[in-house]
């Protein structure tokens, strides 16, 4: 493999996550209109499906040619294959197999390789060699981004890569109205096409979730608790079946509290079995168990039972559905499970390697979780070292960003250090590591708006791949045509700062100006005017995504209405104002277009409030105080 520098000066993609190594090769390749898909002994079903898919989102179309059969001369064709340094795939096309293997050494994760080479004809021919089939569908989500860029004249190209974290996505773990079935199907394939590979589901107003944790999901619900967030067994039937095609892990987590670590409860592990066997038949694959804020104990035998019921669940779903012989399509990987102490600054380090250690006789393979040594930290080696150190293993972590269950009138849609500064529970000052190490999971838990979470989510992603080579600004200024987009990026890149309760850096210089105009007896508005216009006809743009044939848009869309609607009319009336209307004020407070609904609490303690978005409040509101009694006073006069 040549250097990272060579690497980098030869990079012909643009492809997020940031791969971690491109060789550009000589020459350009183009598809034919029928591409034929190869795939090789290993290589699955949810692997093959994503390949037609992709073709076919591109205007191919993909034929596919059972293992054994050489491809058709005159045709494009995609190789799938597991490693196999002896693999052949016939003469001719033998040399696209002959690539530097050694990437399959390094002790990372979904390791593989994507060669794009022309044949004698300019045709495009591809190979992708994973470690696994999970790896190639890794290798798919690359390719589906460079056929972006277009079919015909395609660079050649060797990509080398892998990620630095094994598990990558999102822990549903917010207070707040959890997400719609179709919101959780929407983030499974936008996931995908970023290489993340994790969804825990621990929701912590589902009440099945929680205090009804040991029943069964209703067969049926509402039209008010499908609204906020309820499930039936039809709904997680299909959204596993959906986490299933996208090669995402979605863990269902149950909370039983503290009769997880209540020795007058012998039953207690009978119970999560027999539920965990209810979500097994729904197509759950893997789960976790929560007692996460129920207090965090310190009697030593309270920390045994705990570790024992631990190690005692994960041997009891072994011997259910991983013993020999039991199909590939049945098993359960290992338990997650977020521990009552999780951010370890709560207690002296003395306590908390009592603590740790404790959990240190559970299986190794059981993903234990921290959030750090603060419920709000940002992963950093010091925490890891620190408390994998205790109990032995890598850790799982479990990232509260960008999380606004603590402030749910605002969104954090900006960059992610812009984030940190907004969201107050972050230390505004936290930086990004360029290696982490001791970490297996890095999961981040997000808005109440799943769909706006996309921005953040889309950031981490790149991060948790390639550790190194995360750019802040330019991991956002990618996330956003990913999100929403390439129609409507531009009126959302110019929105965001404004969607944001803290709006003092966007609309500050402007309307300072403005203001010392005004004390210079000579009011000159026209630069602030003119910024919001733009804003005012951003919202406008950004308002025919509730009529969109895509759902992402429409879903979106439903996610930043409040915030859009009360912003457009803040706008509008400014510029009313300033032009010398006196328009009637709008009440920001109660109209209910600038209200969403959300849910507090957990178990047995769940309540539903209305709420009005906070969108531009630092400056833009203040200055529409200002605009009213001034611009009243003057038409007076």
């Amino acid at each position: 493999m040549c250097s990272a520098l060579v690497a980098m000066a030869n990079e012909p993609y643009n492809i997020y996550p940031v791969p971690h190594e491109q060789v550009r090769n000589p020459g350009t390749a183009s598809f034919s209109q029928r591409v034929l898909i190869f795939p090789q002994d290993g290589i699955d079903i949810a692997t093959i499906n994503r390949a037609k898919q992709i073709l076919s989102d591109h205007g191919l179309v993909p034929v596919v040619i059972m293992a054994g059969t050489p491809p058709h001369n005159c045709q494009s064709f995609v190789h799938l294959s597991v490693n196999n340094p002896k693999e052949k795939i016939g003469d001719e096309h033998d040399a696209v197999l002959r690539v530097d293997r050694s990437i399959f050494n390094l002790p990372k994760y979904d390791r593989h390789i994507l060669n794009l080479k022309s044949d004698s004809k300019g045709l495009a021919n591809v190979a992708i060699i994973g470690e696994d089939t999970d790896a190639v569908f890794c290798g798919l989500a690359s390719l589906e981004q460079m056929l972006d860029q277009g079919t015909s004249d395609l660079p050649c190209v060797t990509i080398y890569d892998y990620a630095d974290v094994k598990n990558r996505g999102i822990i549903e773990g917010y207070y707040g109205v959890p997400y719609t079935a179709e919101v959780t199907k929407d983030l499974f394939r936008f996931m995908a096409r970023y290489k993340m590979n994790t969804y825990m589901y621990g929701a912590k107003s589902d009440p099945y979730h929680s205090r009804y944790w040991s029943d069964p999901y209703p067969t049926t619900i509402t039209a008010h608790e499908q609204r906020i967030g309820y499930l039936t067994q039809d709904m997680m039937r299909d959204i596993t079946a959906v986490a299933h095609e996208t090669k995402v892990n979605f863990i269902w987590a149950i909370h039983p509290g503290n009769a997880f670590a209540n020795a007058e409860d012998p039953q207690v592990l009978d119970k999560i079995m027999a539920k965990f066997g209810s979500m097994h038949q729904l197509g759950v694959r893997q789960f976790g168990v929560f007692v996460d804020d129920v207090g965090v104990p310190s009697d030593p035998a309270i920390m045994k039972l705990c570790a024992d019921n631990l190690s005692a669940l994960q041997n009891r779903i072994d011997a259910r559905w991983n013993k020999a012989g039991a199909l590939a399509t049945d098993t359960v990987k290992p338990l997650h499970y977020v521990p009552q102490l999780y951010a370890h600054g709560w207690v002296s380090d003395e306590r908390a390697q009592e603590f740790y250690e404790s959990l240190s006789t559970t299986p190794e393979k059981i993903n234990i979780y921290i959030t750090g040594r603060d419920v709000w930290s940002v992963p950093n080696n010091e925490d890891l070292a620190r408390v994998s150190g205790w109990l032995g293993r890598e850790l799982s972590w479990w990232w509260n960003y960008p999380c606004n269950d603590q402030d749910p009138s605002k969104l954090f849609v900006m960059d992610t250090y812009s984030n940190f500064r907004d969201e107050t529970h972050i230390n505004n000052l936290a930086r990004i590591e360029k290696h982490l190490s001791g970490l297996n999971t890095l999961i981040i838990n997000p808005m109440q708006q799943g769909e706006l979470s996309k921005i953040a989510l889309f950031s981490v992603a790149d991060y948790s791949w390639n550790n190194a080579a995360f750019d802040n600004y330019d991991s956002w200024d990618a996330a956003i045509p990913a999100v929403v987009g390439k129609d409507y990026a531009k009126a959302f890149k110019k929105l965001a700062p404004y969607l944001r309760y803290y709006d003092e850096d966007a609309l500050a210089y402007r309307i300072n100006n403005y203001q010392a105009s005004v004390r210079r007896g000579s009011p000159n508005p026209n630069s602030l005017l003119k910024e919001l216009c733009e804003v005012r006809d951003a919202c406008q743009v950004l308002k025919t995504m509730a009529h969109s044939a895509s759902e992402s848009d429409r879903l979106l869309y439903n996610d930043v209405r409040p915030w859009l609607l009360k912003l457009e009319a803040m706008t509008a009336e400014a510029i009313s104002r300033l032009d010398g209307d006196n328009v009637p004020a709008i009440d920001y407070d109660s109209n209910p277009d600038f209200q969403f609904e959300t849910l507090g609490g957990m178990g047995e303690h769940i309540s539903l409030k209305v709420l009005t978005a906070e969108p531009s409040n630092v400056r833009l509101m203040p200055l529409l105080k200002e605009l009213r009694p001034k611009l009243s006073s003057q038409k007076t006069q």
